[in-house]
């Protein structure tokens, strides 16, 4: 006999020790049902189980568990609440690979579970004070703090606690939640639709071989399936390449953020305070910034994002980070504290002209997977939930009252033209050309930007990037060298130190995720033009250069150190680098991130 949807996953997850949680459900949902409509067994192209639901949901961050939520309470008001949503998640455990600032405005929330606080959302600390400084090496100048960066009404939060809690939001409106599954590959029908997501092969060695634990994936099909993984999302990616989903739109743009967690001395903590800077140790020709948050219980999240389009090869994000916190207005409020946690993740920054077509024949693009942060605001968390809801509401019109035992593809046009009337696309508009000033320098950033708000995004222009990320690299000959301070151990750390807070891990003996298209490349190209910049853009040390026996200069992949954060994949210079997914429950295990 063929398993069940829930004992499948759940032996998948259990096989990678993803959660005790997860690896209970083994003996418990045995017996499940495997799905309403009856289609089960091994596909035609290979040993794969395969089970069909309602709505297919890829990822379980605020996109994803929001659009499941209201889906649910949609289905409900519609006298169909046995319709099956289901949500796979690549992380051990939901909110493991979840990092954000955050500060986070709460509307969203209030529009899908209106008593959110009675409920217990882990919204502890509302935001008191902002401060808005520009940095110089050894001084600090307080500036009045943009109007996009006010905080009156927000909270300052753990986003990784916020997801876990809508996680059981979703569970206790009948939402089938599978944490420590990686979706893989995309399944189609004969005519080009998207069909649904297979998920990957569990005890592979490095080599391809088959363990002696081996367990094939399966097959989850669906007559839509919500795309909502993240930044630079896998799936999301081939899903834009293959329907053309970014013709006509501006290149995506992207920064890295870094993150640490500190507790620091109850003296030096203001609780509710939000503070962020500009300039050093950045040059006026990069656009950055830091962000420190003091949240509850006396811990300070702190950060520093670098977009990813800095062009200096020798430049380091995670060491400028480290540079950063030298700076006095730093340190005398980490002196006498501790590190707790650590970790990184890529975000959009190339806001209203980058965001592509959602829709596509069997599907739509949600949250982080499309791009909807706003990047004066330094948020995204609202404006991915809101689109996860927009979604769930076209997928429950689409679906009202249809049999989907065929599960032909549904194609929800009316999404994408909800969203681009929506209030997302209003506050993304009147922001529009703030991100593109900064390709032409700070000053001229902030002057545009200052021009931006006066007239509320009612410039007679909108400015565009002008080339992807990769495409900015100065060739090594051409550009600076930068010497940076060495870690003291306190204040600042190496690298490895850094990344054995984040808790990720990946079982060694599978697959290399990350993969070069052409092995030759680093050595050809990336080493002697462009000086070997992935073994500085990466925050996690797996990219290293190494000499063979023969003394030839090689790239070593260090593919355990992932931080998922998608950095290499979008900054390599040739897009040599492909990211894909490893083995459910491997990477980050992030706590209060």
């Amino acid at each position: 006999e063929y398993m069940g949807t829930s004992l499948m996953l759940a032996l998948h997850g259990a096989l990678r020790g993803a959660s005790a949680r997860l690896a209970a459900r083994v003996a418990s949902l045995s017996s499940s049902a495997t799905c309403r409509t009856g289609a089960k067994g091994p596909s035609e192209a290979s040993e794969r189980s395969v089970d069909q639901v309602d709505v297919l949901i890829v990822g379980g961050g605020p996109a994803g568990l929001s659009a499941a939520i209201k889906l649910k309470q949609l289905f409900a008001e519609s006298g169909e609440s046995e319709r099956r949503v289901l949500v796979v998640e690549k992380a051990a455990e939901l909110g493991a690979h979840t990092l954000s600032g955050n500060v986070f405005e709460a509307k969203a929330l209030g529009e899908l579970i209106p008593d959110w606080a009675e409920k217990g959302a882990p919204l502890k600390q509302k935001a008191l004070e902002d401060h808005f400084v520009y940095l110089t090496e050894r001084s600090s100048l307080r500036l009045p703090t943009p109007p996009q960066m006010h905080n009156d009404g927000n909270y300052i939060i753990s986003l990784g606690d916020l997801v876990k809690w809508l996680g059981e939001q979703a569970e206790a409106a009948g939402v089938e939640i599978y944490p420590g599954i990686a979706a893989s590959k995309l399944v189609y029908h004969e005519n080009g639709a998207v069909k649904g997501i297979a998920t990957n092969d569990m005890g592979l060695s490095k080599s391809g071989e088959r363990k002696p634990e081996f367990q094939p994936g399966m097959e989850l099909h669906a007559p839509v399936t919500l795309f909502a993984e993240g930044c630079r999302g896998s799936l999301s990616q081939q899903v834009m390449h293959r329907f053309k989903l970014r013709d006509g739109v501006a290149p995506q743009s992207y920064g890295i953020g870094i993150k640490e967690l500190w507790e620091v001395d109850p003296a030096k903590h203001k609780a509710g305070r939000i503070q962020h800077t500009i300039g050093w140790p950045l040059g006026s020709d990069t656009y950055g910034g830091s962000f420190l948050y003091h949240g509850a219980e006396n811990r300070v999240a702190i950060g520093f994002v670098v977009g990813l389009d800095y062009g200096n090869p020798y430049l380091s994000p995670y060491k400028t980070f480290q540079q950063f916190k030298t700076h006095p207005l730093i340190r005398s409020v980490l002196e006498g504290g501790k590190c707790i946690s650590y970790g990184a993740r890529a975000l959009n920054e190339g806001g209203l002209q980058s965001i592509p077509k959602l829709n596509f024949p069997g599907g739509a693009l949600i949250g982080c997977s499309a791009g909807f942060m706003n990047v004066p605001k330094v948020k995204g968390t609202h404006t991915a939930m809101r689109s996860g809801m927009l979604a769930a509401e076209a997928v429950a019109t689409a679906l009202k009252g249809r049999d989907t035992s065929d599960c032909a593809a549904i194609d929800i046009a009316s999404y994408d033209a909800a969203l681009r009337s929506s209030s997302i696309w209003d506050e993304l508009h009147k922001v529009r050309n703030m991100r593109p000033a900064f390709q032409h320098g700070l000053w001229a950033g902030i002057a545009i930007s200052g021009l931006e708000t006066v007239t509320m995004g009612k410039l007679p222009y909108t400015l565009k990037l002008a080339h992807a990320d990769n495409e900015a690299w100065q060739k090594a000959d051409k550009a600076k060298p930068i010497e940076y301070p060495k870690p003291d151990g306190v204040i600042t750390f190496d690298l490895l130190t850094n990344l054995a807070r984040s808790g990720t891990n990946h079982e060694g003996d599978q697959p290399v995720h990350l993969r070069l298209k052409d092995p030759s490349v680093p050595t050809r190209i990336n080493f002697p033009i462009y000086g070997a910049p992935e073994t500085r853009f990466c925050p996690a040390g797996v990219y290293e250069k190494v000499e063979d026996d023969k003394g030839v200069a090689q790239l070593k992949i260090n593919a355990q150190n992932c931080l998922h954060c998608k950095t290499c994949d979008i900054a390599d210079p040739t897009q040599n680098i492909e990211w894909t997914t490893p083995e459910g429950s491997g990477g980050p295990l992030y706590a209060g991130m």
